[in-house]
């Protein structure tokens, strides 16, 4: 039972894995890891940290692996918790790695694979990122029906506007088409048969759908939807990571471009 952390991401690598300078070069019975990792999620709270380090350089992203660090291990820091624009209350760090010393053992899986290991997930990480995007779309279209029907206006609510009926048709369909396609992939993902291709262009078009309907439910709420009492003005600062972690937009096309 404890807190984890992936840390992959560095100053310098951030899309780009194969670029990170994390190294844990073998010593005896030892790793010793030395670097620095940003954006790491968790990074203040985690008991166990799994670092995507180097542990032979010379051979690229073949020569990556994961490497178990311990809370409390000597020479592992944590630095500041990051001031988001966003998802305030999740933790989001920089660590510091300075002649770690952890067991050799403490490579998780094998040596050199942890850069395949990491592409083996990245469906089920994507596909999780769509679950979010997905909710988060449905709860900024409820908020803002709620808030339309009992905003008053012109003599009439915000409802009774055709603008407005027709910016929620819009939005209704896109979500009706989201729980469809979101069923299929998850069902997909069960039968061990979702493709990096396949999760990549559902990543893609469920965080830009969550973006497109949440941005319209804050239009609709006029100034209210710019204040931070209204649970639509949350949703919409929390959305606005999903289209850059996980792959960011640009990222998700590059990959699907490759597959046709």
């Amino acid at each position: 039972d404890v807190i984890s952390a992936i840390a992959m991401t560095e100053p310098g690598a951030g899309s780009d894995l194969q670029g990170i300078r994390t190294t844990a070069i073998k010593d005896g019975n030892h790793l010793v890891v030395n670097g620095s990792k940003t954006y790491i999620t968790n990074g203040q709270n985690a008991d166990v940290v799994i670092v995507v380090a180097k542990t032979d350089p010379a051979q690229g992203a073949k020569g990556t692996s994961l490497v178990l660090v311990d809370a409390g291990t000597e020479g592992f820091e944590r630095g500041r918790n990051l001031d988001k624009i966003g998802q305030h209350s999740a933790d989001t760090s920089e660590l510091f790695f300075a002649d770690v010393r952890v067991p050799i053992t403490n490579c998780l899986g094998t040596e050199g694979q942890g850069f395949a290991q990491l592409m083996n997930q990245l469906p089920q990480e994507r596909l999780s990122i769509c679950c979010s995007a997905m909710g988060a779309a449905q709860r900024g279209f409820d908020e803002a029906v709620a808030f339309v029907k009992g905003r008053a206006a012109f003599g009439k609510t915000i409802m009774d506007f055709q603008n407005t009926r027709f910016e929620l048709a819009s939005m209704k369909a896109k979500l009706q088409a989201g729980w469809a396609h979101l069923d299929w992939a998850i069902n997909r993902h069960c039968e061990g048969k979702l493709t990096t291709y396949e999760a990549s262009a559902a990543k893609l078009w469920f965080t830009e759908m969550q973006w497109e309907v949440l941005d319209a439910s804050l239009q609709l709420h006029g100034g209210a939807g710019y204040m931070n009492e209204y649970p639509i003005a949350r949703l919409w600062r929390d959305a606005r990571v999903q289209r850059i972690y996980g792959g960011t937009s640009e990222i998700m096309k590059e990959l699907l471009s490759r597959s046709i």
